[in-house]
């Protein structure tokens, strides 16, 4: 598998074919002192906004790094958004989720203090936890070799989380609930059959982002169910048995990427 390495600086318009561009920093002493890239040899690089060059080493220094870009890919954000909005959880759970999600392709994540969360951003902890979940997906898509990199949002309480219900289509991931996520009737347009009579309602359903909402251990409050709904939140399960909040969000987005053909 080819070697991937980002570097959010880089400019589409300055990567063209037969350029040449260079990286430097954290990014460059680790290629070649870790992953000992040296000239001559093929690598990718990607700027985290949809742009993957390919291209061939030509120089290799721990300072910095040059490529000769020999293709450039450029893949445009996907609609709608994908977003897991994951509780904070005790021990490494809730940075599970993420990374996991991040390799199936999340759009964006958002760290949620839910009334049955053990663990607790606070203080100088906010920062801290977003930034490390933030090095999470980073290292999570230059695995999957991911164009586009996840934002992670700032740490969002449940009154917050109650004001995106109304402009989003949120999913509550809940065990109890009747109807599953396999049965939720998603309108979506594609660019290779665009169905005639999608009305302009449907079409702007169809882009809103859609929120998947995960809960911490204890699960999602009754009170919080209640307000999510009441702003226009869905209840949806999995199936017929309880998943660990590491292992939900990854599941349902699963789910979500056959349905709307990700996948």
């Amino acid at each position: 598998m080819a070697h991937f390495f980002l570097d959010e600086t880089l400019s589409a318009s300055l990567c063209a074919p037969g350029s040449t561009v260079s990286i430097g920093g954290s990014e460059a002493k680790h290629a070649v002192t870790v992953s000992r890239i040296r000239p001559g040899e093929q690598l990718l690089l990607g700027n985290g906004a949809g742009m993957i060059l390919h291209g061939t080493v030509v120089t290799a220094e721990p300072a910095e790094l040059t490529l000769l870009v020999d293709t450039r890919e450029l893949t445009p954000a996907a609609t709608p958004r994908i977003v897991l909005v994951q509780a904070l959880a005790k021990g490494d759970r809730d940075e599970l989720a993420v990374q996991a999600a991040t390799e199936l392709g999340v759009d964006g994540v958002i760290p949620w203090t839910a009334a049955r969360s053990i663990s607790r951003w606070e203080g100088a902890k906010v920062t801290k936890g977003r930034e490390r979940w933030a090095s999470i997906v980073r290292e999570a898509s230059k695995q999957s070799i991911r164009p586009w990199l996840p934002v992670v949002a700032d740490l969002v309480s449940t009154k917050q989380l109650v004001k995106l219900a109304t402009e989003t289509r949120m999913l509550l991931l809940e065990p109890s609930a009747t109807a599953r996520l396999t049965e939720v009737d998603f309108v979506v347009e594609f660019e290779a059959d665009v169905e005639a009579d999608v009305d302009d309602a449907a079409d702007a359903t169809s882009r809103r982002d859609i929120l998947l909402i995960v809960g911490p251990e204890g699960g999602i409050a009754p009170s919080e169910l209640d307000a999510l709904e009441a702003a226009g939140a869905t209840r949806v399960r999995l199936g017929d048995t309880v998943l660990r909040t590491s292992t939900a969000g990854p599941a349902a987005l699963a789910i979500l990427n056959a349905t709307l053909r990700r996948w």
